[in-house]
């Protein structure tokens, strides 16, 4: 039987189900902390993220990316094909603030709400491990696209003060501390999941067999799909305390996922009396397809944070 090696004995048996960031690599003035383990639980693949942080003599503050792909797919180094990742990275760690990538579980590994304990646990490791990785633990904000907008929308309403948020906040990685956000910026989420259950999804592309993502997401074929549909959608989330200030960003001409659903959220953001900005982007389809604005789209976001988080 193999023995636990001696950094497992010096944490403790059974080890934590999250890992200390390892020492950087340093290229181009960045500090790059990659594939670092982030939550893990058994039967399920470790939960990963790379930070990259500019070298700076005072801690900086964090975006979180979060990735799309219907809940099905993507991975955490890649934005989605419209956007290069040099044009991402090099307009947020450019404007002084630190990238945070994440992964998180599958919807076909694990339904709703695992998807948002993940993003939650990535939030409280980044706080509790805000030394080691250079950055200001009280300036933290989340920015996702599509699947990853949803989650960044719930990251920034969903609050452990409630019967719900409790459910909702989960306890994976680093179990204790805050998973809030001070600003997010949400490119074409869903956020009212319920009226979309029967939206006809775009064909898949010949050979794959792409199910459909709203009900993956959901699991089960159960009597009670409305009521976890509404516990899964932002809009249902906008009407606790004040949120944190919100940027909407969506094609007028989304196939996958209506621009009238971020003007739901906007309507409902308002209504809690939060701070939102909604920008059309007029003509294009989901993941901004058919637009030429792409880098300006992206500045805006991380402009946006900026300001809101503070760069010195």
């Amino acid at each position: 039987m193999a023995q636990p090696t001696a950094d497992a004995l010096d944490q403790g048996w059974p080890p934590p189900p999250f890992l200390p960031p390892p020492p950087p690599r340093v290229l181009d003035g960045v500090r790059r902390f990659d594939g670092v383990t982030y939550a893990s639980s058994p039967g399920y693949r470790p939960r990963l993220l790379d930070a990259h942080v500019p070298e700076a003599a005072r801690p900086l503050p964090a975006v979180v990316w979060i990735h799309g792909g219907g809940w099905l797919d993507g991975d955490r180094r890649y934005p989605p094909p419209t956007v290069p990742v040099d044009l991402l990275h090099g307009s947020v760690l450019g404007a002084g603030l630190a990238l945070i990538s994440i992964d998180y579980r599958h919807s076909l590994e694990a339904p709703f709400p695992a998807q948002l304990h993940d993003v939650k646990a990535a939030l409280r490791y980044v706080r509790r491990f805000a030394d080691d990785l250079g950055i200001d633990p009280d300036r933290v904000g989340v920015w996702g696209e599509s699947a990853g907008g949803h989650l960044a929308a719930l990251a920034g309403l969903v609050r452990p003060d409630t019967p719900e948020g409790v459910r909702l906040e989960g306890t994976a990685g680093v179990a204790e501390g805050s998973s809030e956000v001070s600003a997010v910026v949400d490119w074409y989420g869903v956020s009212d999941i319920g009226p979309l259950l029967a939206h006809p999804m775009p064909p898949a592309p010949p050979g794959v067999d792409f199910p459909n993502p709203f009900t993956a997401l959901l699991g089960g074929d159960g009597d009670d799909r409305q009521e976890r549909a509404r516990l899964a959608s932002p809009v249902h989330h906008a009407d606790g305390s004040v949120p944190p200030p919100f940027l909407l960003v969506h094609g007028t001409s989304d196939q996958l996922v209506p621009f009238s659903q971020s003007q739901a959220l906007a309507a409902a953001l308002r209504q809690a009396g939060g701070e939102v900005t909604v920008r059309p982007v007029e003509g294009a389809d989901h993941i901004f397809l058919g637009s030429t604005d792409i880098p300006d789209i992206v500045d805006g976001g991380t402009a946006f944070l900026a300001r809101h988080l503070g760069t010195d």
